[in-house]
């Protein structure tokens, strides 16, 4: 099932996509929601990031390719950080380049959004809090990051966080594909199966730390190939079995 969060007519809503259109759910899609009987075919409407979450936990260093890439040991438990909420950008926004940053990074991630409250869970248990997966692109100020010795503001300008455009609640994420474009040109190319922590292994992990809420978005690392982006440049994360997420970069 394919879940969307768009605006229509200044209300926001959440739908179930099917064949080019949208219909409308009673209330917010985790897990079983029902349909409300409106219909809006979907170029009527103005796609949002799929969710609007209490937090986004985002997990450095979990692509072993990545690692390599880097010359870096592999962590023995998931690096957690976190990007605000503010941050987000839906399908089609555009990534805005901030005066204070010199290099801006692209980083395609594949996001799990979780379902229902989750605390201590086991990651047998994780299935059952997963809402599914969409796309995102972690965004990085890289010389901000190295300035500044720590992620906060180097992850955290407003548009850095595209996700999207839809929440696939049937996905299988051990093994999918996983590419960015920038500009056509495939920089980035990988299998989810690189991971060294996989997603149910990170939603437990994480909810041993935190509780987890409905819209909760756990980004789970990006593979070996990140790099720089330019204003006037057309960036896309494609993950096998998920609607590609673009986004074009442009001057502050």
């Amino acid at each position: 099932m394919k879940l969307a969060r768009y605006r229509h007519q200044g209300h926001i809503f959440f739908g179930v996509l099917e064949e080019g259109v949208l219909h409308e759910l009673e209330r917010t899609p985790f897990l079983d929601a029902r349909r409300q009987g409106r219909s809006y075919p979907l170029e009527e409407v103005e796609l949002l990031p799929p969710v609007f979450p209490q937090k986004i936990i985002a997990v450095g260093l979990n692509y072993r390719d990545h690692a390599e890439e880097f010359g870096l040991e592999m962590p023995d438990e998931p690096v957690l950080f976190m990007k605000p909420s503010s941050s987000l950008l839906a399908h089609g926004g555009e990534i805005v380049y901030p005066q204070m940053s010199k290099r801006v990074d692209y980083e395609a991630e594949l996001v799990l959004v979780c379902g229902r409250e989750c605390r201590n869970v086991t990651p047998r248990e994780a299935a059952s809090c997963v809402l599914g997966y969409t796309c995102g692109n972690d965004v990085t100020a890289r010389d901000l990051q190295a300035k500044d010795g720590q992620w906060t503001r180097s992850k955290s300008f407003d548009t850095f966080c595209p996700l999207g455009p839809i929440i696939e609640t049937e996905l299988d994420p051990s093994d999918l594909r996983i590419e960015l474009r920038l500009n056509g040109e495939t920089r980035q190319s990988s299998t989810t199966a690189n991971m060294a922590f996989g997603p149910a292994d990170l939603l437990s992990f994480v909810s041993r730390v935190m509780t987890l809420y409905p819209g909760d978005l756990i980004m789970t690392g990006t593979p070996s190939g990140v790099g720089e982006m330019f204003p006037g440049d057309t960036v896309e994360v494609i993950i096998q079995g998920l609607d590609p997420l673009r986004n074009r970069v442009v001057s502050c």
